[in-house]
């Protein structure tokens, strides 16, 4: 890195070539001796990095308050009234969403105060998609949170032949769900979370906010608890 750093800044200056050549030497010679000075290098640029996107998600946080935790096509479960919300990105394929499914659930049953919104974010190929798109159709006929905790609860790859199986088995009308599934709605639910995700810098599932923190990842039920109780303390 402060070999690239180095050249260019000489090459400003008018060396020769053969100077160049020179200077390149002695700083490879200085790096080979020294690769302490690379990692110093890296780590800085790696601080700065996280710097930068954690301001690029404060940022983003603000402006875009109401998609994040009032958009009207997002699931809301829990205390719709609650105290505090949770927010979930979450992929109906993601085995670290499965493993934590359990854990949100046994929060919203004995959180009685917190709101918890589902975001639809599927990012695992088209048998994802068209869970995702399933699920938001659901909502036509009412069975959205049978569809999304049966989905979650499946063990196993959740394609669309699984997908329309659980929904019949929930009580739903399939041909009537899949011709929802291609509402211009549906689709846009999707789009919006996956445009909200970027301005987040989310690139994973699952992904939770809690308040003003985002953070990324599987998240044990007792940080969950503790993230809530920081919220309601501060």
């Amino acid at each position: 890195l402060l070999f690239a750093f180095v050249l260019p800044a000489a090459a400003e200056t008018g060396f020769t070539d053969a100077q160049k050549q020179e200077i390149g030497g002695i700083v490879r010679e200085y790096l080979l001796a020294n690769p302490e000075v690379l990692l110093e290098v890296s780590r800085e640029l790696e601080a700065k990095q996280k710097l930068a996107e954690t301001e690029q998600r404060e940022s983003a946080m603000m402006s875009n308050a109401d998609a994040i935790f009032r958009s009207p096509h997002d699931h809301v479960a829990g205390n719709p009234d609650g105290d505090v919300t949770l927010v979930e990105f979450f992929d109906y394929n993601c085995g670290w969403c499965k493993k934590g499914f359990p854990e949100v659930m046994s929060l919203i049953e004995k959180d009685k105060n917190l709101r918890v919104v589902m975001k639809e974010f599927p990012i695992f190929g088209g048998d994802s998609d068209y869970a995702a798109r399933a699920a938001i159709a659901a909502k036509k006929q009412g069975k959205y949170w049978e569809l999304h905790t049966a989905l979650l609860s499946h063990e196993g790859k959740v394609t669309s032949a699984v997908v329309d199986e659980i929904a019949a088995a929930q009580g739903l009308d399939v041909a009537k769900l899949k011709a929802d599934m291609e509402l211009p709605e549906v689709a846009e639910a999707i789009q919006a979370n996956q445009a909200l995700a970027q301005a987040l810098a989310v690139n994973g599932t699952p992904a939770f906010i809690i308040d003003t923190q985002l953070t990324p990842g599987y998240l044990p039920a007792a940080d969950l608890m503790a993230a809530i109780a920081a919220v309601r303390e501060g």
